[in-house]
Order: structure tokens, then sequence, then C-alpha cells
């Protein structure tokens, strides 16, 4: 499988791409390639901050690999993630995040379908953390991050 350098803007391999604009001091707007937008901010408000957004982004993408996998055998009655990290600095490191843990809370009907949900379950987990979860991958990888001026 080659790498494209296309924008696709789906699921698929390719380039990916955001703008950020200031909207206040603290506050931003990230928009993507389809239109869809969220604001941030830098703690002092209820939106979102980048860190947390880390979060989300990587319960999130394990979410969607989880659900998949699993709702192939039976549609969740509960299905959840809490994201959880602890920020922390030091001289050699500088600002950084540690502890990153997601937690899966998932409930499937009763019956042979439910139960072969929930043996998938451990299993679709693991297999996003090993290596279908974009986001999670590239933080335990350590992927440089290139920041420029224009």
């Amino acid at each position: 499988m080659g790498e494209s350098t296309e924008p696709t803007g789906g699921t698929g391999l390719g380039r990916r791409s955001v703008a950020l604009s200031r909207v206040a001091q603290g506050v931003y707007e990230v928009t993507n390639e389809r239109g869809g937008s969220i604001r941030l901010g830098n703690g002092r408000t209820a939106d979102f901050t980048p860190v947390e957004l880390l979060l989300a982004a990587i319960a999130g993408c394990s979410a969607v690999d989880v659900d998949i996998v699993t709702s192939r055998r039976a549609e969740p009655t509960a299905f959840a993630a809490t994201s959880t990290g602890v920020k922390a600095t030091d001289p050699e490191n500088g600002n950084h995040m540690t502890d990153l843990e997601v937690t899966f809370t998932v409930r499937f009907p009763a019956g042979a379908d439910g139960d072969r949900a929930r043996e998938m379950l451990p299993r679709a987990v693991a297999m996003s953390h090993d290596r279908l979860c974009t986001v999670s991958r590239t933080v335990q990888l350590g992927t440089p991050v290139e920041m420029k001026v224009e």
C-alpha cells in the first residue's frame, strides 16, 4: 500500500489537514476539509483545550475501531470510553502527557450475538491499541512534529 499525498478527508490513507483561526484571545476555531468545525480554548471557558482534544482523539479513534468490530456481532446497549492522562513538565522534555489510558465500558444484550460481541471486545481493544488507532499509534510511536512560520 503506497501512501497518497492527496487529501482524503475520510478514513483512508492520505494527507489530512485542518485549519485553525483565532476567534478571540485564547479562543480558536478549527475547521476540517469537509467543513466541520470545533471551537477550542485555553481552559478559561467551557471550550475543549488542545490537551482535552488529544484525549478525545485517542478515545474517539479507538472507540470507532472497537465499535466497528464489536457491533458486527451485536448492537451495544451501552458504549462509553473515558480517556485520562497526567499533564507533566520537566527540564528535559518540557510539557507533555504521561499515564495515558482509555477505559471502555461496553455492554451487549443477552444472547448468542451479545456473547460473541462480549468475547470479541478485549480483542477489539487490543487490535485498536496495537495497530488500528492512528491517533494512539502516532502518540506511541513518537512521530516528530515540524513547526514552521510562513
